[in-house]
Parts: structure tokens; sequence; C-alpha cells
């Protein structure tokens, strides 16, 4: 979907796609502004509620970003991600807010996904009152390496095709949080608060700067509660007590910023 002013009310909307479609999205909206989501069911074999505005090299060139979204009071069921930005976000994305939503049995709950050669800006996104059930893979994850079999450790020149991110009650999950930056374009600025997670495994931060973990309670079976490798300043308590600290306060190259604020 390509538009300046849309809406989707409450009029018990409800996509379908199968499991084994390929490619088969829910809902894309893509270089639209002013869009208002709300009261519609989701069921597909992809994505089911998609943030796109154009891919590489081209949708830099169209500069055509998507902003000014609200989605509400939807409901997903199955679907590779319950609501998801990119990876084809080369014209940019900001001004975006979900709430009140339930994800029942996604792979993942929220992600943000990217790679080197997209570009583009994400910012403003607010999401609020989002309970996620059976998710089968991540609660919540963010990663600049979307497509890639091995994610590789070594910088490259920031440059337009860089992607950037400028700054989200899960029951079962495989894991907690996973969020993934460039070594040269580290995740900047990210907020999780008031959140309870059930999960497998823990939170795993990589290649970040400036997180924010307030009133974060995850309850994990395996392994660490938090891994944290190559990021700067994060703090807050995390853990199922507010007595498990993290306060880390590391030398980081600033290069982009990203706010992601996940209020339950």
């Amino acid at each position: 979907m390509e538009c300046t002013s849309a809406a989707l009310p409450r009029c018990n909307v409800t996509i379908r796609n199968p499991a084994y479609a390929q490619n088969g999205d829910g809902l894309d909206i893509e270089s639209c502004s002013n869009v208002h989501v709300t009261g519609c069911t989701f069921d597909v074999g992809d994505d089911a509620i998609c943030i796109k505005s154009g891919k590489d090299r081209a949708g830099r060139m169209r500069g055509a970003p998507t902003s000014n979204v609200l989605i509400e009071e939807c409901k997903v069921y199955s679907g590779h991600g319950g609501f998801v930005i990119g990876s084809e976000m080369s014209g940019g994305v900001y001004n975006v807010a979900v709430r009140n939503c339930l994800f029942i049995g996604t792979d993942t709950g929220i992600k943000f996904k990217s790679t080197r050669g997209r570009g583009g800006a994400v910012s403003g996104i607010h999401i609020s009152e989002i309970k996620m059930v059976g998710i089968a893979g991540d609660a919540i994850t963010a990663d600049l390496y979307y497509g890639r079999k091995t994610a590789g450790q070594h910088a490259e020149p920031v440059d337009e095709s860089t992607p950037v991110f400028d700054g989200i009650s899960c029951t079962g999950a495989a894991r907690a949080i996973w969020l993934n930056g460039l070594p040269e374009m580290p995740i900047h600025n990210i907020s999780i608060s008031n959140s309870i997670i059930s999960a497998e495994a823990g939170a795993i931060i990589n290649n970040a700067d400036s997180v924010t973990l307030h009133n974060v309670n995850i309850n994990h079976s395996t392994g660490s509660r938090l891994t944290v490798t190559n990021t700067a300043n994060l703090t807050g308590p995390i853990g199922t007590d507010s007595n498990r600290r993290v306060n880390s306060k590391t030398p980081f190259r600033k290069v982009a910023e990203w706010r992601f604020e996940l209020q339950t």
C-alpha cells in the first residue's frame, strides 16, 4: 500500500495468507503518510504488519518515507513477525505508534531489520501496551545483519548505504531480547520499560550504545539473563528483582541514534 492518507477503521477486517505462502505479508505500509489501522486481525505466512519505504539505492533516490502511522487494537496470530519495520526502509521511517495489540504464536513479536546497503533512517517509534503469547523466537529483536549468514564484526565505512535507527508483556518466547547493531553503526538510544518477558533464553545486546532498561523483568530458564558485547552506556535494573543492576560506561563512538520504547 502506497498513499498519502489512509485508514482501516474498526470494521472486523481480517487478512489471511497460508503459512506456506512465500512473502505472504498481511499489510505492507510502504512510503505512506497519515495512516491509521485499528481493530484488524492478521493470520499470515510472513510479516503481519510491516512498515517499508523502498530498497537500497532506488529507495534512497526516490526518498519517499513512511511517516505518521498509528496502529492500534489489532490481533496477530501466525506470522513471521507481529509488527515489523524493514528490511526495505531506505526512504526512512518516522513517527510511528503501535499500541494495545495482541500477538499470539508469531515467530517474532516486535522486529526491526535492516542490513548494509539499505541506508535510510528510522526515528520516533513508540510501542506500548503490547501483549505477546507463545512467541516462537524473539519477543523483541533489532538486527542490522538481516539476510546474512554470518555477522562479521569488522567495521566498514559509514556512507549513505548504512542503515540508521534513531530512537520497545510477553508470555512464552524462545529468547527475550536480541539487539544486534553494526560495528560502524551501533544501535543508539534504546529505552525498554515496564515490561515482563518470560522466555527460554534471556537478552543479548551487541554493538549498541545508550540502552536503558527500566523496570524490565526477564524470567528465563536457560543461560544468562543478560549477555552484553561491544556495548556502552547500558543502565538500569534487569531481572526478576530490582537488585540486579547493570551500569556500563565504556567509551563508545556515537554514530547512530534510535529511540525504541516498549511500555506495557
